[in-house]
């Protein structure tokens, strides 16, 4: 009898195993079912990586996770015929390198925003009044889904005969996400550039005599240290700037800055430079 009841209670533990080992099982492949679905969708969009696209000297297009804006738009609508419309436009300066009425009034811009200073809002035609939005030295502004600081940009020693006096023109600082994109605009290296903090990537001018030369270039980036620069607005009176040799001087002072060089003009000969 003991015998009987003794395997009785045997077949119903192996039962009761064999059971919990099913569903083990049917456990564990639901799970990697999951783990195999999500591994097959696609990542989502990286909203923090910027594309830059140089289009000319300080004209650039930049495509930042689902919006795409322009800067200082010269050349007409044909420089910008295989590009994405811009959701919203930076001017940073009166003069013609920056500032063009026939180039913005031929992009069709509709009731896009332009980001302008003040001076430039001045020198605007009336059909472009209504799209402007004003930003002076030191304004902050949310525009969609960016944070817009507007940073002086002027030349050293101040003067009133400078190319670029103390608040006429911006340089800008977007934030998106967390990341941090540096305009500088024709400047020098000024005690706001180089007190700038946390800036992901850094377009810097370079061109003498209208901004700086490239020791001084190299020397404002290393005191703000950038995680990346790019320099840009590099054609002076006398040729290119040696952006070869900014590269240089910028790693030597501090290797963990990367140095990319962009062709900011590829339809002249950029192999005249100079310090």
């Amino acid at each position: 009898m003991k015998s009987i009841i003794s395997l009785f209670v045997t077949i119903i533990l192996l039962i009761g195993c064999k059971n919990n080992e099913s569903e083990k099982m049917v456990e564990e492949d639901q799970a990697n079912d999951v783990a195999e679905n999500a591994s097959v969708q696609e990542m989502p969009q990286d909203s923090t990586e910027i594309e830059i696209t140089p289009i000319s000297h300080a004209t650039g297009v930049f495509d930042w996770g689902d919006t795409v804006f322009y800067t200082d738009p010269v050349g007409g609508a044909e420089a910008f015929s295989d590009q994405k419309k811009p959701d919203f436009v930076l001017i940073t300066d009166i003069h013609p390198d920056h500032m063009d009425a026939e180039t913005l009034k031929a992009l069709n811009l509709g009731d896009t925003k332009i980001i302008v200073p003040q001076a430039v809002k001045e020198k605007l035609p009336e059909e472009l009044q209504t799209n402007l939005i004003v930003m002076n030295n030191g304004d902050t502004k949310e525009i969609m889904d960016f944070k817009i600081k507007a940073v002086p940009m002027y030349n050293l020693p101040e003067s009133k005969d400078a190319f670029h006096p103390k608040g006429r023109g911006n340089g800008y600082v977007l934030e998106k996400n967390g990341k941090r994109l540096y305009i500088s605009g024709d400047t020098e290296d000024t005690p706001e550039m180089r007190n700038l903090e946390n800036i992901d990537v850094a377009l810097v001018s370079m061109n003498l005599p209208y901004t700086m030369p490239v020791k001084q270039a190299a020397e404002g980036v290393l005191a703000f240290k950038p995680k990346k620069v790019i320099p840009y607005h590099y054609r002076g009176k006398d040729g290119f700037a040696n952006i070869e040799k900014f590269k240089e001087l910028v790693n030597e002072g501090d290797k963990n800055i990367e140095v990319e060089l962009m062709d900011w003009y590829p339809d002249t000969d950029s192999e005249k430079t100079k310090e």
